[in-house]
Formats: structure tokens, C-alpha cells, sequence
């Protein structure tokens, strides 16, 4: 098999679909790969890491999306890429394709088979190609909400933690799984009054026990949202629906209520967003301001910190692209019903059952149409 990776084009995204030893596997098993001359170089990878360890650099992304049978990226294909998708050919990459109806209908029309990181699952159920990532979003979110609590940033002029004799700011995050639990960690850690809401009871339970004594949880009700508004300084978005579209949990007249300057991070902005009035930013223009509140809706957080997120990335990728290049797509999701779960179109049919509601489309699994090939 030919598996090609393209230089992501992304706005500010520093990360690679492949380091080195993906390349060394690959070639080792008699595959060949295609790597875009300077792919790599946002996250510290040149282009003779790659060829020493056996890929072909490759001048141009047409070259790669011409040869290639199974593409490997990190984000979805924009639209000027939308006309090198090729019938048969599968791409592997992070689609949330609930979040953008375009690419959805582009992808379906171009015959290619999108396997989506975000929705694959393991033994367990949960998603081990989202996970790293939401890691990394979710400790960048205090991050980036530090910074943007300053007032040079048009914040309150807040420190996170506080010091003695001035209270810390009160942080709040909606949803308790991995964005929120790593948020809530790297918030308590410098010192905040954190909040956690979920509707999930036994996961906060989980969180009441591991968490430091700063961090409250409750659960997630509209009535209990709004308490925690009227008292925010800062706001984490962390909602996932595998697959779907985010709910929108902070509405627009709820901004009304909040002080002014108060800052909002909406880290489920690549699936649609959890704020009513979010829209996706930028590293280069990362922020925005309605009614007084500042707005962080930056839809690659990690991309920014492309050598960590490249290197965490890949570590849960790789073992899937050699179960595909080694038994073909059709054996391997026949062999791992959690790989079959991240086929969200295949020749031109949607078959996640997530992404088919939010277009009203008809789902068809993706086994079955597998096995009529």
C-alpha cells in the first residue's frame, strides 16, 4: 500500500499525521510512504528524519494525494483539497464532520472512505484517538484562559490563582471527561476555585475522590449552569457527543449575566461548539468579544503545540494505520469493531449513525456495505 502524508494547511497547525518510526514501520513491512517536503517542520521533524528512515519527500500535496491509497493526516481536508479526494482512496484523519455540512456532502460526492480518529473506540468503549488530544486541550484551555484573563487581552485583569489576601478566580467547566478533568487539574494546580458540571453522576464521584480540595462537582442541570455563570471568571467548554453535534449549553442571553470581561473557552468548538455564540478563531486571531464577553473558540488548540500534540498523536495512531495497510480496510474493521466505528462515509454513504441525524441522511453501517464489496 501507498500512504501518503501531506503538510497540513490548517491555519496555525504545526502538527504531522507521521514521525520517523510510523515511516520505519511502514517501510519495513514492504509499504511505501510519501511525506510532503516540510511537513514535519512544525513540530521539529525535517525532511532527512524522514527519507533516513525510508520515505519518498514528496515536493507538492498534489504528488501525494495523486499516489497515495490511504492518505494520514491530523486535520480534516479543506476545501481547496477537496478536489484531490479520490474514489477508493481512504483518508485518516480527524473529520467532526456534524460540525461542517460542506465538508460532510464534499466528502461523500469525492467516493473516498473517511475513517475519523474522534469516533474510533476501543475494547473499553472510550475514544483512544481522542483522548491524547483532549489532554492537550484541555490543559492548554487554563493556559490560554490565564492569559487571556490579563487585561492586555481584554480580560477582567485577573490572576488565575490569586495571591494571599485576594481571592483566586472561579472557574467553571462544563463536562467532566477528559478536556474537563484535565482542565480542572492544571486550574486547581495554580491555585483557582474550581467548578466541574456533569451529568454524569458516577464520573463525578470519580472526580470528587481524585481531585484536590478546590475543586467542587455538580451536577449538570440549566438551573445549576446559570449559579455558576453569575460567578465566573473564567469558562471551559469540554462537551463530546461521539460524534455529533455539541448542545449548547451557554446561551446567548446568558452573556447578559455574566461581568464583564468574563472569558469563555470553547473547546467543543470542532464539533459545533457547546456556546451559543461561539464561532471558530484562530491562533493568529484567537479571540472576539460579544456583549462584553471574550471569546476563545480556536478549533486546533493543540496545534499550536505542535511537537507535543505530534508526538501524543501518533503514539495511538500508528497501530492502526499497520492494521489497515497489513489486512486491508475491510478485514481489519471485520477483525475491530472499533475501528469500524470510525468509518463515517464510505462511497458516498454516511455510516455513523451521529452524523447521519445531524443532516437528517440515511446511515448505513459500515460493515455491511464493506461486505457487499
Amino acid at each position: 500500500m501507498i500512504v501518503g502524508v501531506p503538510k497540513e494547511i490548517k491555519t496555525d497547525e504545526y502538527r504531522v499525521g507521521m514521525i520517523p518510526v510510523g515511516v520505519e514501520e511502514l517501510t519495513r513491512l514492504g509499504h511505501q510512504v510519501l511525506i510532503e517536503r516540510g511537513a514535519g517542520q512544525g513540530s521539529g521533524i525535517n525532511d532527512d528524519d524522514y527519507a533516513a528512515h525510508g520515505a519518498e519527500i514528496v515536493d507538492s500535496a498534489e504528488g501525494i494525494w495523486q499516489r497515495a491509497d490511504m492518505v494520514v493526516k491530523v486535520k480534516e481536508p479543506l476545501p481547496q483539497e477537496w478536489p484531490m479526494l479520490r474514489r477508493g482512496q481512504i483518508v485518516f484523519t480527524y473529520f467532526h464532520f456534524a460540525a461542517d455540512e460542506s465538508l460532510t456532502r464534499a466528502v461523500m460526492e469525492s467516493g473516498i472512505t473517511a475513517v475519523a480518529y474522534e469516533t474510533i473506540r476501543d475494547a473499553h468503549g472510550r475514544l483512544p484517538l481522542l483522548t491524547p488530544m483532549s489532554e492537550v486541550a484541555g490543559r492548554m484551555s487554563i493556559q490560554e484562559g490565564a492569559k487571556f484573563l490579563e487585561r492586555p487581552f481584554e480580560g477582567k485583569g485577573i490572576l488565575l490563582g490569586g495571591v494571599p489576601g485576594v481571592l483566586p478566580a472561579n472557574v467553571v467547566i462544563l463536562g467532566g471527561g477528559v478536556v474537563g478533568a484535565n482542565a480542572a487539574k492544571v486550574a486547581a494546580g495554580l491555585g483557582a476555585t474550581v467548578t466541574i458540571l456533569d451529568i454524569n453522576l458516577d464520573r463525578l464521584r470519580y472526580l470528587d475522590d481524585v481531585m484536590p480540595k478546590n475543586v467542587t462537582t455538580l451536577f449538570s442541570d440549566r438551573h445549576n449552569i446559570l449559579r455558576c455563570l453569575d460567578h465566573a471568571d473564567l469558562v471551559i467548554g469540554a462537551i463530546l457527543i461521539p460524534g455529533a453535534r455539541a448542545p449548547f449549553l451557554v446561551r446567548r442571553e446568558d452573556l447578559k449575566r455574566m461581568s464583564p470581561r468574563t472569558v469563555l473557552i470553547d473547546v467543543a468548538i470542532d464539533q459545533g461548539g457547546c456556546i451559543e455564540t461561539s464561532r471558530p478563531t484562530t491562533h493568529s486571531q484567537p479571540t472576539y468579544i460579544v456583549d462584553d464577553i471574550v471569546h476563545y473558540c480556536v478549533a486546533n488548540m493543540p496545534g499550536a503545540v505542535g511537537r507535543t500534540s505530534t508526538y501524543a498523536l501518533t503514539n495511538v495512531t500508528l497501530p492502526y494505520v499497520l492494521q489497515i495497510v497489513r489486512k486491508g480496510l475491510a478485514k481489519a474493521i471485520a477483525d475491530n469493531p472499533g475501528l469500524a466505528q470510525g468509518v463515517n462515509i464510505h462511497d458516498g454513504q454516511i455510516t455513523n449513525q451521529a452524523v447521519a441525524e445531524t443532516f437528517n441522511l440515511e446511515c448505513v453501517p459500515a460493515n455491511s456495505l464493506f461486505a457487499n464489496n
